[in-house]
């Protein structure tokens, strides 16, 4: 007689692996899916469901325009991943390329943009500065009142973050990626500075390697290995309108620097996203309860004639905030060996793809499809400050 388990249990893990991912979401999901392409043997476990953690809830922001050029070309390579990954992967992820603007109403903001701009240009990207007016042609919905200008990125757009999810687990599931759901990584086993295994409640896994793409969640992941990897949770809430009567075609990604609001298309509405006005670092994903207030406040701002403009659907998610907003990627120094692909800001859907690449080349010891070297978490040394700067100021 068979008996099968309840279905509550959870599934047992292999014994052992090549490499095994903690973090179910398009971070964790994009190396293992290049990694097993590769022919490496890969586990990944996620605690809870794939992508529902910041991935989930992120709003599919692909932009390119950044003022360093590790971002840019990581996002760039992003994007053109993204464009080939119906054809790649097999999976459409409702790209569209509107464009990203944002607007600007401080000085310091301006000059900023502006070196980003010749950033992107040189690395043959065709964003540019312009002026209010022609910021009001293309997003006809806003206010230009204060504005002193706009950076517009025309490559640039947004996706379903759920369908890349999709489509990268339905690709490395198919190359023998043992995806594990529902079972949390409680722990890592180092002896004298070598990984030996991960735990979970389901079982040990032998392994050599980690590979923390936990997101909001690394720094605890990294406790665990005895690696400081410095990431913060950030609160950053995002609403789904009421239908929006006439909504203009082709709207831009819109981001509103002075106020961090930002909006993009979303069916017959718009997808809103502010922040809080009481900027929330915790784990607690419940929007605060003045957060609509704060939304409100936004977008009389920006965008006065949507006053009448409901709110349908609000939720939060986890931006994982490193003390320079740059990524962390690379390998412990002295835990052998533990790499780790996390901190990447609220930017991570737009890298994730190159990111992926990166990780594979890492573990690989080949040359990385994009050079990382300043991403690595010893740049902030042994005590690093978690002063964060504005949350728009990047």
């Amino acid at each position: 007689m068979t008996i099968s388990p309840p279905r509550s249990a959870r599934p047992l893990p292999p014994v052992e692996a090549d490499v095994v991912v903690i973090g179910g979401g398009v971070m964790g999901l994009s190396t293992a899916y290049h990694l097993a392409a590769a022919g490496v043997d890969v586990v990944l476990l996620e605690g809870r469901q794939l992508g529902s953690g910041s991935t989930g809830k992120a709003a599919g922001g692909l932009r390119t325009l950044f003022a360093d050029e590790v971002d840019v070309r990581l996002a760039q390579h992003g994007r053109e991943a993204l464009h080939r990954f119906g054809r790649d992967l097999g999976k459409d992820v409702e790209l569209q390329v509107s464009g990203h603007l944002f607007l600007l109403d401080d000085a310091a903001d301006v000059a900023a943009f502006e070196a980003a701009v010749k950033v992107q240009n040189s690395l043959g990207g065709k964003s540019r500065m312009i002026d209010a007016e022609e910021a009001r042609r293309l997003a006809p919905l806003i206010s230009t009142e204060g504005l002193l200008a706009a950076a517009y990125s025309p490559e640039d757009g947004y996706c379903s973050p759920e369908a890349v999810v999709a489509g990268y687990t339905g690709a490395a599931r198919k190359l023998g990626v043992e995806i594990l759901t529902g079972t949390p990584a409680t722990g890592i086993h180092v002896e004298n500075g070598r990984i030996q295994a991960v735990l979970s409640p389901a079982g040990r896994i032998a392994t050599s390697t980690v590979i923390c793409t936990a997101g909001a969640w690394s720094g605890r992941i990294g406790e665990w290995a005895g690696v400081e990897l410095p990431v913060r949770p950030l609160r950053v809430p995002t609403a789904l309108s009421t239908p929006v009567p006439d909504l203009p075609a082709g709207l831009p990604f819109t981001v509103d620097l002075g106020t961090s609001f930002a909006f993009r298309p979303e069916g017959s509405g718009l997808l809103l996203s502010a922040a809080e006005q009481q900027e929330s670092w915790a784990f607690d994903q419940n929007p605060a309860e003045s957060w609509l207030d704060d939304l409100a406040r936004a977008m009389a701002v920006r965008v006065p004639g949507l006053g009448e403009v409901g709110v349908r659907h609000s939720q939060a998610g986890l931006h994982e905030m490193t003390p320079d907003r740059n990524a962390l990627i690379g390998e412990a120094a002295d835990v052998s060996r533990f790499l780790y692909c996390t901190g990447f800001s609220g930017q991570g859907l737009a890298m994730a793809p190159a990111a992926g690449e990166v990780m594979r080349d890492l573990y690989l010891g080949a040359t990385a499809t994009v050079e990382v070297g300043s991403r690595s978490a010893e740049r902030f040394g042994a005590r690093p400050s978690y002063e964060l700067p504005a949350i728009n100021t990047k």
